[in-house]
Formats: C-alpha cells, sequence, structure tokens
C-alpha cells in the first residue's frame, strides 16, 4: 500500500538529481517543520481521552497499591521473583511470558486486519504520553494559533517564561515517568523513601534518569518523528492490510473538486464537491500529513480528522463521513467482508492461546521440584544388603506461605527412603536443596535402569502436589 500520492511522484520525477548542480541537499533533505496539533473534539477524541486516563491510570497507580503484604505489581530481579497481584512467578515460570508476549502480537494482527492502527492511535505509549505533552502546552503556550505566534516571536521575557514554564512542567512530568517505571522493579514505597534521603543506587538513579529523559525527548521533542521514522510498526503494517481493512479515509468522489464557499451556497451548480477546503483535516492531524491525499503509512489512525470534518459538515449542513472509517472496498462500492479467512484465523488462534494462558494460570501449581541424581556412583550397597542411590531433590516453594510436604516413592515396588526423609518443610518464597537416599533390596529389581517417581504432598493443603521421576541404577540383574 503506498504512501506517494500523484503529486509527490510528480514532484519527485521533476528533481534535480544528486550530484547535478548546486543546491542539492537543499531539496533532497528538507528541514523539519513542527507540527502544531490543532485541538480537537468529538466521538473519536473522547475515547482517546478515556484511553489515555485509564492507560495513565494503571501505570502511575498499580505500583502503590498492596496485595497480601507486598506491592501488587513487582518485578523482583534480584530476587527472581515476579509478583502479579495474588500470584508469584520465578523464572521457571518463563513460559508464561513468552505465551503472553505471543497473545500480544495475535492481539496487533488481528485487531490491525480487522481496523486498521487502532494500536498507535489510541494505546501506544508514544502517543499516549504525546497527548499529555500537548495538553501541557497547550494550558501553557495557548491554542495552535497562539503557539505558532509564540514561536515566530523574538525571544522576550514572556517568550522565556511560558518556554521555561512549559519545560519545567514536561521534565518533572517525564521524572515522575521514569520514577514510577523504576518503581515496577523496585518496591516503590522504599524507593521513594530514599530518593526523599539522596540515597538512591547507581542503577535506579540510571533509570530513572534514562526513562524519564526517553520521554521528554520522545513526547516533547520528537513526537511526529517517533511514528514516522523510528517505529518499524509503520513499515510493515501494509502486510496486514486488504481492501475490507477498516481504514481513515477520504471520499474522493463525494469531495472533489474541492474549494471555498459560503454556507447555503449551492455548489453543486459550480461544480464544487463537498469539500470546502477548510484544511482543518490538516491542522488537527498529530503527524501533519494531508488525509485527502489518500492513506500514508505516517497516519496513525487517531480519528481527529474524522472529528473535525463532521463538525464541519455539520456547520455547512452537509452529511457527515466525508472523511470516515470505512474499508477500499467499501469506497469503491463493493461489498465489505469483516469475517474473512484471515481474521477469522487470528481470532481462533488468539482465543486459543488466550484460554491456554488463562487456563495454565489458573490451574498452577505454587510448587516445582526438580530430582537430580548424584552422578559420582552409579549406586552403592549398604551395611544390611540394599541397593541405594543418592539423589538432590531442589524444592521451589512458590507460595506466600510456608509448607509442610510429606515425601513418597513410586513406580519402584519395594523401594525405601532412608529414615527420616519422608518430610521436608519449605519457607515461603524459598527453594529447598534436599538429599535423599532410596533404597530397595536388589532382588526386588528386574533391570539395571528403573523409574522411580518422588511425590510431594503438602500435609496442609490436599491440591499441593507434584511428582518427578527419575532414574535407579542397580546391579546388572542376571535372569
Amino acid at each position: 500500500m503506498s504512501s506517494t500520492t500523484p503529486d509527490k511522484a510528480k514532484s519527485q520525477s521533476s528533481a534535480t538529481p544528486p550530484g547535478s548542480g548546486p543546491g542539492d541537499e537543499e531539496e533532497i533533505y528538507a528541514k523539519h517543520q513542527k507540527v502544531y496539533p490543532r485541538e480537537v473534539h468529538g466521538i473519536f477524541a473522547t475515547w482517546r481521552v478515556i484511553g489515555v486516563l485509564v492507560l495513565l491510570g494503571l501505570y502511575y497507580l498499580l505500583p502503590w497499591f498492596r496485595w497480601d503484604g507486598h506491592q501488587a505489581v513487582l518485578f523482583d530481579l534480584p530476587a527472581r521473583k515476579f509478583y502479579v497481584f495474588g500470584l508469584t512467578f520465578w523464572p521457571q515460570d518463563f513460559f508464561y511470558l513468552a505465551a503472553l508476549l505471543i497473545v500480544a502480537a495475535l492481539s496487533l494482527f488481528f485487531f490491525t486486519a480487522l481496523a486498521g492502527r487502532l494500536w498507535c492511535g489510541y494505546a501506544c505509549p508514544q502517543t499516549v504520553w504525546t497527548e499529555v505533552f500537548l495538553w501541557i502546552e497547550r494550558k501553557v503556550e495557548g491554542d495552535r494559533n497562539r503557539q505558532m505566534k509564540l514561536d515566530r516571536a523574538p525571544w522576550s521575557a514572556r517568550k522565556f517564561a511560558l518556554k521555561a514554564g512549559k519545560h519545567a512542567l514536561w521534565l518533572a512530568f517525564a521524572a515522575w515517568t521514569g520514577f514510577t517505571f523504576v518503581g515496577y522493579f523496585t518496591p516503590i514505597t522504599e524507593l521513594g523513601a530514599r530518593l526523599v534521603q539522596f540515597s538512591l543506587g547507581p542503577w535506579e538513579t540510571f533509570w530513572i534518569i534514562f526513562y524519564g529523559f526517553a520521554t521528554y525527548g520522545n513526547a516533547g521533542w520528537m513526537r511526529e518523528q517517533v511514528c514516522i521514522y523510528m517505529c518499524p510498526y509503520a513499515r510493515f503494517q501494509s502486510a496486514m492490510f486488504d481492501k475490507d481493512t477498516l481504514v481513515i479515509s477520504y471520499d474522493e468522489q463525494r469531495g472533489e473538486p474541492r474549494g471555498s464557499r459560503k454556507k447555503g451556497v449551492d455548489y453543486q451548480s459550480l461544480g464544487l464537491g463537498d469539500c470546502i477546503d477548510c484544511t482543518l483535516c490538516v491542522q488537527v492531524c498529530p503527524t501533519g500529513i494531508d488525509i485527502r491525499n489518500g492513506l500514508q503509512y505516517q497516519c496513525i489512525g487517531c480519528a481527529a480528522c474524522v472529528d473535525v470534518c463532521d463538525q464541519v459538515m455539520d456547520k455547512m449542513g452537509y452529511p457527515k463521513g466525508l472523511i470516515r472509517y470505512t474499508t477500499e472496498n467499501a469506497m469503491e462500492g463493493r461489498r465489505s467482508h469483516p469475517l474473512r479467512p484471515r481474521v477469522i484465523v487470528y481470532a481462533v488462534l488468539l482465543a486459543a492461546i488466550l484460554g491456554a494462558l488463562v487456563y495454565g494460570i489458573t490451574q498452577r501449581i505454587p510448587l516445582r521440584l526438580d530430582v537430580i541424581r548424584d552422578r559420582n556412583a552409579l549406586y552403592r550397597t549398604t551395611n544390611q544388603g540394599l541397593v541405594e542411590n543418592i539423589y538432590t531433590l531442589k524444592v521451589i516453594n512458590m507460595d506466600e506461605r510456608a509448607h509442610t510436604y510429606t515425601l513418597s516413592l513410586a513406580d519402584l515396588p519395594g523401594a525405601s527412603l532412608a529414615p527420616g526423609q519422608g518430610t521436608i518443610t519449605v519457607p515461603a518464597g524459598e527453594v529447598a536443596n534436599v538429599p535423599v537416599q532410596v533404597r530397595i533390596d536388589p532382588a526386588r529389581l528386574e533391570h539395571t535402569g528403573n523409574d522411580v517417581e518422588f511425590r510431594l504432598q503438602a500435609q496442609d493443603d490436599p491440591n499441593l502436589r507434584i511428582e518427578a521421576t527419575s532414574r535407579f541404577i542397580g546391579p546388572i540383574t542376571r535372569r
């Protein structure tokens, strides 16, 4: 799906080839023009504001919630524990993270195939934080026209005060963002106390500054450049689009030829379309594109142009929808097919993996058992003539309370544990390395190598049990 319009293609083809004369650099590399998005109101703008409030509310408030005596969401890297509300995940649960990433990728594919760049326009962190920075900018410097006038004006005490105040608020908000980010990895109450006491560690200080600076730079200075030049999603999104994907489109057949006119004029007799060429759709665009030139990869699908165009159509007494969410098939007068094979495949895969992930988490047992057989000796014979193998049991109690487990054997009739090894106590969130000896009368062994199953059962919870199988090696049997 190309983003090059006929006018742009014409200008590019007529450009002087590189190296043909002076001034080539000025023609090839255009100076960046700052985009001043006009504030817009409407149904999609309201949804965007709701999304910003919900997402930022979750981001900034979650670290402050407590759950079972600890932070509700905390990724404790030094302790290798990850608290997510009532669940505690360990590195052994990494496959849950892998499944979650697969769900996120499939969700992106599904919603993109169905309705274009919904993620970019409403939920992308770049969009969310940019909306906040734009709101601060408007509160300090005024609306679009005042911002442009202020930037064109020579430096004065008033201009310096406004610019300094805006950047001070941006920096404060960015610093709060960096502090909150680190608060997901270090308990945020402890982090706040150390911050007040100026006793932060070097890594905590680095990440607060780094993440705060990234927020300040991306949302305050770079803005649309992140979407246009840095984000890879804009480059491969066309692979997920087809003629039935909902995208923001300008109805060229209805709008052209465009031209200004007064309200109430019979514009059709003048040979004009519905577009009055007010350029408001360009002025509200956060990436500075003209949607009337066709679908472009710079469009993030925020629908600001839809809201403002509908308002203009209302004022002129024309039907809404000159710019709207629609499909390429609908624009060409053909029937759209929202439920098509790729969407169905994405939906089925997403539902299956998400269902498996939810089932796995809800049925997850907060207990792990690894059996490591002593390989220094295949076996040894006790004074009583029994064959003995030595094992080390690595018992991981991933629960938030201590448990005492009963250890038993299975799959090897006649096998028993050494005296005093039938009970194991592991504190909450700890790993216990327990050596055990398994003994058996050699006459009971049918093979040289035999399977033996270790079973752990919590004494205070019948549902908390786990098994692990290892090998028991005995002398060569002669039958």
